[in-house]
């Protein structure tokens, strides 16, 4: 399963979500950001590369919509619901990562 998580800038939380994920149950995983500025930004060809595609906050499925509306007709969009307030790998992040992503696939103790 191909996994895409999205957040603004692709710094702290998405990137957080690929190394977390890379490697769990033999899921695929990417990351990339909504932002002009964004460390890898948002493509039709990360949406259309996904399976499903995790965003932090529900900017962020506007966003995605707004850009890439047609792409994302078949794809699940979910929201994690996570603000911007973490460093990458911070300890909370990672847990709440797990919490949050484990009620829609399967993640490993």
């Amino acid at each position: 399963m191909k996994l895409l998580f999205v957040c603004s800038r692709n710094k702290w939380r998405s990137l957080t979500a690929e190394k977390v994920f890379h490697g769990f149950q033999n899921y695929d995983v990417r990351s990339a950001g909504t932002e002009e500025n964004a460390r890898i930004k948002v493509t039709s060809g990360h949406i259309g590369w996904a399976d499903l595609i995790f965003v932090m906050e529900k900017k962020h499925v506007r966003r995605l919509k707004d850009k890439f509306g047609t792409t994302l007709s078949n794809k699940k969009v979910i929201c994690l619901g996570i603000p911007d307030d973490y460093q990458y790998m911070d300890e909370e992040l990672v847990q709440i990562l797990k919490s949050r992503v484990s009620e829609h696939i399967d993640v490993p103790d």
